[in-house]
């Protein structure tokens, strides 16, 4: 694996401190992370190795979510804390079906905006702006978002492995509450989260407070608390699930330690 080279990201990236986007990049195989993001993500592995095998479950709820929501004649994406892209990303996955589809990634973590931006440099009908998801209106209105999406037309807006970063306080369902009211009807949420039993409670919490040093803590949340981040809407079958369990690959079989990890759901917007 090649260590990310920050001399291309500007002088803004913290190397020092583990970023949960680049540790996550990390368990999915990529190579945009630093020594100490590594280090963070090799700790979080003896704590469960389930790390690994749940991020792979998420990255391939995402791809199947997208899938559907082309199915369903949806051509807009708006993907909310997209991360650093590895192979079958957003944009690819949908080019596939229509190269005329187009993908706004938002994120405000600098490797993932900048590499992202590297990778789309011959990409049409995509953009990315660094932005904070929490600030709906930020993000609407950026050039990138606002000048590429048509809001009279259905939107998929993403928020797949990011809630978990914004605490309770901060009130994620809010957040999202605020991008479906900018979407009409016809558009879908699709929605991850990591739940808060995929090992034992002493490894969870353990996983806590490893976070918790990082640039990013997370927020471990039952079934109960991630339904109610979806609020009332309409979920697509089969509802709220492991993500191992929405609309799973004919013949598929989770992974050791993967079904577990995420909750996972889509919901029309109505």
């Amino acid at each position: 694996m090649n260590e990310a080279d920050p001399s291309w990201v500007g002088g803004d990236v913290d190397v020092e401190t583990p970023n949960a986007a680049r540790m996550y990049d990390y368990y999915l195989g990529g190579s945009h992370n630093f020594a100490q993001d590594r280090a963070a993500a090799a700790r979080a592995l003896e704590v469960t190795p389930t790390m690994i095998p749940g991020a792979r479950a998420n990255r391939a709820f995402l791809q199947r979510a997208v899938r559907f929501c082309l199915d369903a004649g949806v051509r807009q994406f708006l993907d909310l804390g997209s991360g650093i892209p590895t192979v079958g990303h957003v944009h690819e996955i949908a080019h596939r079906v229509d190269p005329s589809t187009r993908v706004a990634y938002v994120d405000n973590e600098p490797v993932a905006v900048a590499h992202t931006r590297r990778i789309l440099s011959d990409a049409s009908a995509v953009t990315v702006t660094r932005a904070d998801l929490k600030d709906p209106e930020e993000v609407l209105n950026a050039p990138g978002v606002a000048g590429l999406l048509d809001f009279g037309q259905p939107v998929a807006v993403l928020a797949v492995a990011v809630l978990h970063f914004i605490p309770d306080a901060e009130d994620p369902a809010a957040i999202l509450d605020a991008y479906c009211r900018a979407v009409p009807s016809g558009s879908f949420l699709a929605v991850s989260h990591i739940t808060d039993h995929y090992d034992t409670p002493e490894k969870v919490a353990e996983i806590d407070r490893l976070y918790s040093s990082t640039t990013h803590a997370a927020r471990h949340r039952r079934f109960e608390e991630f339904t109610a981040l979806l609020g009332d809407r309409e979920l697509v079958d089969p509802g709220a699930v492991y993500a191992t369990d929405w609309r799973p690959e004919t013949g598929s079989a989770p992974a050791d330690g993967a079904r577990t990890a995420f909750w996972a759901a889509v919901a029309r917007v109505s």
